[in-house]
């Protein structure tokens, strides 16, 4: 219906009561905009690089005290880290020829090198590359983001300590500083020097992790590293947001709120223990203290008789109603919510593994579409990075023999194997891969790929297998054929 001002604004100018006729049909449809009594309608009008820049530390710093304190936490970190690193991330080299065949020689070469490189990857030796994931796929997680600074050749003061001269040197999201900022030029944002396009071309760095004890950290002691000497993994929610968030930043309150509920349960259950009985007196008339005038002392032990009780007494338990009935429900609602929240699966987080094989199977398949996600991502900001500066370290300390054959573009090309969806049901899935294979809708290096496992190592093994076992003549032998049954039995 119009309304008088509206019919007042049509008769001066017809084309703007028309777009105030729009703008209010827009307002009318969307209910959620408007906020009311009952809904607050909370907004976050800033970039993601404000809102980082204001909560990120705070974030940060409360998602490691629930690591350290909180047994949930620490269980959904295992989780992530387990379906997304694992043992490590395989790495499968695929150097090609000019006709495009696998350059098999020139692969070993690589595999056997990576190998050696995978014992000391980091500057400090205390992490093998399989660690060395783990532990960046957990502060990853935890911290929302993770730096590592890549040391190519001959480095000042540092022995690579593997014959391929090329370490990372791991960084926590502490030693780039949020409130490191400049507006002029160069324009630095929350630590991190970026062109006019936004792109990052530079981070700033301390020297000395800034919550170390006995040392006081200033932003005269940070350096600036350039961006093609950083890796940077980090968890973004926004456009442009230039600083990761921790993946417990939507749950944290959820599960600070559920560790509390647990200890109060906790509490009261030990005090319920610890409560037996009371003595119930008839009337405060019939109670007479003892001679001393000091209270009775009554021992409580299993199979006691009471049979001192005075007259008008009777024995009382103490019912507390502990623990609560309701825990375990309002528990598994609350880890629902968090499974949903960190990407993790119910199952996974809560250790509760009931369900039929199917049930647990859609819950698997939906869980490790989100891991799979994970890894790649991990794959390809880190473990395939650091493997073609692997590859390109490798070659300039000549220590690859190339045949005059070889594809230079495809020195560097890998297959790199994340962990794979285990199997619930072995005979079932097997003989599933089984039939793709033999309906030449799989192969069998990808079958063997999709186990977690290397093909190659997989041939190899097998062969030493085989061969062994004919030299101590351990073959299996071949089950005799069926003999035919007498007519007069047959007939029978």
């Amino acid at each position: 219906m119009i309304n008088p001002i509206d019919r007042f604004i049509s008769w001066i100018a017809p084309a703007a009561a028309v777009r105030r006729a729009q703008a209010r049909r827009v307002l009318a449809y969307y209910e959620a905009a408007k906020p009311s009594r009952l809904r607050a309608g909370k907004r976050e009008p800033g970039s993601g690089n404000a809102a980082v820049a204001k909560a990120g530390t705070a974030l940060r710093e409360q998602a490691r005290h629930m690591e350290q304190n909180h047994d949930l936490a620490r269980g959904v970190l295992d989780v992530l880290v387990r379906n997304t690193i694992g043992t490590g991330i395989g790495v499968e080299p695929q150097p090609r020829r000019r006709n495009g065949e696998i350059h098999d020689a020139l692969a070993l070469q690589l595999q056997k090198l990576w190998k050696d490189w995978c014992k000391r990857p980091e500057v400090t030796w205390q992490h093998s590359w399989g660690s060395a994931e783990r532990i960046c796929a957990r502060s990853w997680f935890r911290d929302g983001e993770v730096f590592a600074q890549r040391l190519l050749g001959i480095t000042p003061f540092l022995d690579h300590g593997t014959r391929v001269p090329y370490s990372i040197e791991l960084l926590e999201a502490d030693l780039v500083p949020y409130d490191y900022q400049s507006m002029g030029s160069p324009r630095i944002v929350q630590g991190v020097e970026i062109n006019g396009w936004g792109r990052p071309v530079g981070y700033y760095v301390y020297r000395n992790h800034p919550g170390d004890l006995y040392r006081l950290t200033t932003l005269a002691d940070l350096k600036r590293l350039s961006a093609d000497r950083m890796l940077h993994l980090k968890l973004v929610d926004r456009i442009r947001q230039l600083r990761g968030v921790s993946i417990f930043a939507a749950v944290l309150t959820r599960m600070e709120d559920l560790k509390d509920y647990e200890e109060s349960e906790r509490i009261a259950a030990k005090i319920a223990a610890s409560m037996a009985a009371y003595i119930k007196k008839g009337a405060p008339d019939l109670y007479e203290p003892d001679n001393a005038g000091t209270p009775r002392q009554m021992n409580f032990r299993p199979g006691i008789i009471f049979d001192d009780l005075r007259p008008g007494e009777e024995v009382g338990v103490i019912d507390t109603n502990r623990p609560n009935a309701n825990l375990a429900a309002h528990r598994d609602g609350q880890l629902r919510a968090i499974a949903a929240g960190t990407g993790t699966t119910y199952s996974s987080t809560s250790k509760n593994y009931n369900g039929t094989y199917s049930a647990q199977r859609q819950e698997l398949v939906e869980g490790w579409g989100a891991y799979q996600i994970l890894a790649a991502e991990f794959i390809s900001r880190i473990t395939q990075p650091v493997y073609e500066d692997f590859v390109r370290s490798a070659l300039t300390a000549r220590l690859l023999t190339l045949d005059a054959d070889v594809d230079g573009e495809t020195l560097d090309d890998a297959i790199y194997i994340a962990p794979q969806m285990p199997w619930i049901d072995p005979e079932k899935e097997a003989n599933a891969w089984a039939a793709l294979e033999d309906r030449v809708y799989a192969s069998g290096p990808e079958i063997i790929r999709r186990r977690g496992a290397n093909p190659r190592d997989v041939l190899d093994q097998q062969q030493r297998w085989r061969r062994e076992k004919a030299r101590r003549e351990l073959d299996t032998p071949a089950a005799p054929a069926p003999t035919e049954k007498p007519a007069e039995e047959q007939v029978a």
